[in-house]
């Protein structure tokens, strides 16, 4: 008997993140190529830029696992190696500069890594000089192994600020005693380190040429730097720190001649972000990632083949595993336009559609399946365009509620009005972002990262169709169709029975722009969907930190001195906290800066006095130093990033 055609119980799309679904397979067997992954295999091109979810970790991923014919290194930092970088500093140096030096430093040393693993496969009796020039520089510097990317830097920023980088092998040697003058070489701090690793970067150069690694015969060395947003915190520092990767990047095709190649997967908003001198010297090198609606639906064609284990056709896919029409509109175009042209877009929608089906029992996918993974998808889609942007506009949640329950047609001057009513609120509670907000430079950035879209001519351009911002006299615009289930938007001016709907936490604006301001004033920062502003999340970690310490105390077995000391300690800074005026109502970023500053200082104050005393075994004395850690870093603007890499393959 036949059995009846059940694709959904087989049906998969892949993973969120490109790392799981490479591991997954999905990504490795169905990797989608495009335009911007050929021009980077063929070497045309070394700077990806496209927004999250666009592909850029996907490329990263596919040349990092064997899409390279060639090996490869691939670095990813996390928080504590941008704080590593974010220190650096040399005298006589710009930031971009001298950050520029210790990206160098670290490609300098994975190139050194790989020319003498190269040399080892070479059936000579004895290796070049320049080889074993650099395995010693390896083993005097400590760098022989790979290692933690915050180590190398850490080793890096201390050999080069101190100018001690052992270079003595390639014929040039500068060193600094402490407090010391300058020895061979003199000038500044930045002019001797930039010797030095001129110096190393020709004793590498010279590797290569004698092992004959330059030309046709050999793939160059490619470097693969990605999930810079790890790092990236929208300060000056973080600039620096992505400027000076570009040029170090830039840097390496010249130092090696074509031995070594870099290529840097770059956020988009983090690039366009960046305002530095040299620029423009970085437009050949540059590739943005665009998705066509074809190819969208050959990235889901190609994973419901793999899944199934079976080529399936476009025929099949559309008018038989989804059905052929959804509110009238064809499938796969349906699920594109209410998506943001990304492969992690389609990815999520195509996965939210099965598991509905799957759920009601559905051998293939129906047009309520469907409908239903819409609705969910907006919700996800809306959250996560504030999380995205959350850096530069941490005041997202807010404005978001402003269309909810209207219409996805928006006239200007009436956003304008809805938020006037509202202004001062926002203003309050985001003291640092005035200037981003007004009623025009709101319009821009909703604009500009894809939220809203402005009517041209016969059809809505949104971010991406064109180069051109929001222009004054142009007042149409519409909410993109993958938001507008999420805030209510269902018809062109508003809900049809005036029913307020849920939202994400707020009141609809259907019930005035007024209440809005109320609720911005006096709303708990705990409350479900509400984002408040970064010092008040600061100072929820601060009293989060503040709380853990106190359960460890009463668990501890420190002597009753010591315990009363820390105790107090806590009790003190626990008043400081409630002291501060509430959001809303005068604090300002510099006292919850000021105080968080206060409490780090004491609690790394409390950790060296218990240590003093022979007691750094106690779990208490080491919870006083990961907690002011931790603040030191929050404060610093670091959010998350796990484990940084820097691995070869």
């Amino acid at each position: 008997m036949e059995q009846p055609y059940q694709p959904v119980k087989k049906l998969f799309f892949g993973r969120d993140d490109a790392e799981s679904d490479f591991a997954d397979g999905l990504l490795r067997d169905g990797f989608q190529s495009t335009y911007t992954s050929e021009a980077v295999l063929a070497g045309r091109k070394s700077l990806v830029v496209g927004r999250k979810g666009s592909g850029k970790s996907a490329i990263c991923a596919h040349l990092a696992g064997g899409g390279y014919p060639g090996r490869t290194a691939l670095i990813t930092p996390d928080d504590a190696a941008g704080d590593e970088i974010r220190r650096f500093e040399l005298q006589g140096l710009t930031a971009d500069t001298a950050k520029s030096l210790i990206w160098r430093y670290v490609f300098a040393v994975h190139a050194a890594q790989h020319v003498t693993e190269h040399a080892d496969t070479h059936k000579r009796w004895r290796a070049p000089a320049s080889v074993r020039a650099l395995k010693d520089f390896l083993q005097v510097n400590d760098e022989s192994d790979d290692g933690r990317l915050t180590d190398r830097l850490r080793r890096g920023t201390r050999l080069l600020q101190s100018a001690t980088l052992s270079v003595k092998m390639f014929g040039f040697e500068a060193s600094v005693s402490a407090g010391g003058e300058p020895g061979a070489g003199g000038g500044s701090e930045g002019a001797q380190a930039t010797r030095q690793l001129d110096a190393l970067e020709s004793g590498v150069r010279a590797a290569f040429d004698d092992l004959g690694c330059v030309g046709a015969r050999e793939k160059p060395f490619l470097i693969l730097v990605d999930q810079l947003e790890q790092v990236w915190q929208g300060d000056s520092d973080s600039h620096a720190l992505v400027t000076g990767l570009l040029l170090g990047a830039k840097h390496v095709v010249a130092a090696y001649r074509h031995a070594v190649r870099c290529v840097l997967f770059v956020r988009a908003d983090i690039y366009d972000a960046l305002n530095f001198a040299d620029g423009d010297k970085f437009r050949s090198d540059e590739a943005r990632i665009t998705w066509s609606p074809a190819a969208l639906r050959a990235l889901a064609r190609a994973r419901a083949s793999l899944s199934l284990e079976r080529p399936v056709s476009d025929d099949e896919l559309w008018d038989g595993v989804f059905p052929r029409r959804v509110a009238g509109e064809s499938t796969p175009d349906y699920l594109v336009r209410r998506s943001l042209a990304r492969p992690r877009d389609i990815i999520q929608f195509l996965t939210l559609c099965r598991d509905a089906a799957d759920r009601s029992g559905h051998p293939t996918i129906h047009e309520d399946d469907v409908l239903e993974a819409a609705e969910q998808f907006s919700r996800w889609k809306l959250d996560d365009l504030a999380k995205e942007y959350n850096v530069g506009f941490p005041f997202l949640r807010p404005v978001f509620a402003q269309f909810e329950n209207a219409g996805y047609v928006v006239d200007r001057n009436d956003f304008t009005a809805r938020f006037e009513a509202i202004r001062d609120a926002l203003h309050d509670r985001y003291s640092a972002y005035t200037e981003q907000l007004t009623a025009e430079s709101l319009v821009d950035a909703l604009y500009g990262i894809g939220f809203l879209g402005v009517c041209r001519g016969d059809g809505v351009a949104y971010a991406g169709d064109s180069q051109w911002p929001v222009q004054p006299y142009e007042e149409d615009l519409r909410i993109h169709p993958c938001f507008r289930p999420a805030l209510g938007c269902r018809t062109p001016t508003g809900a049809a029975d005036g029913t307020v709907h849920a939202g994400h936490g707020y009141q609809g604006t259907m019930v005035g722009a007024q209440n809005h301001a109320a609720f911005l004033r006096n709303v708990s920062t705990t409350d479900t969907g509400f984002q408040a502003d970064r010092h008040v999340r600061l100072l929820e970690e601060t009293a989060s930190a503040l709380s853990r310490l106190q359960r460890q105390l009463t668990r501890s077995g420190l002597p009753a001195g010591s315990h009363t000391e820390v105790q107090e300690s806590i009790q003190l800074l626990n008043q400081q906290i409630d002291a501060l005026p509430r959001p809303g109502s005068g604090l300002t970023p510099d006292m919850v800066e000021d105080l968080i500053g206060d409490v780090t200082e004491r609690l790394a104050l409390s950790h060296a006095q218990l240590n003093d005393l022979g007691l750094s075994d106690e779990p208490v004395t080491r919870r006083l130093a990961d907690e002011a850690r931790a603040l030191r870093r929050a404060l610093g603007g670091s959010v998350g990033g796990g484990r940084g890499s820097d691995s070869s393959g």
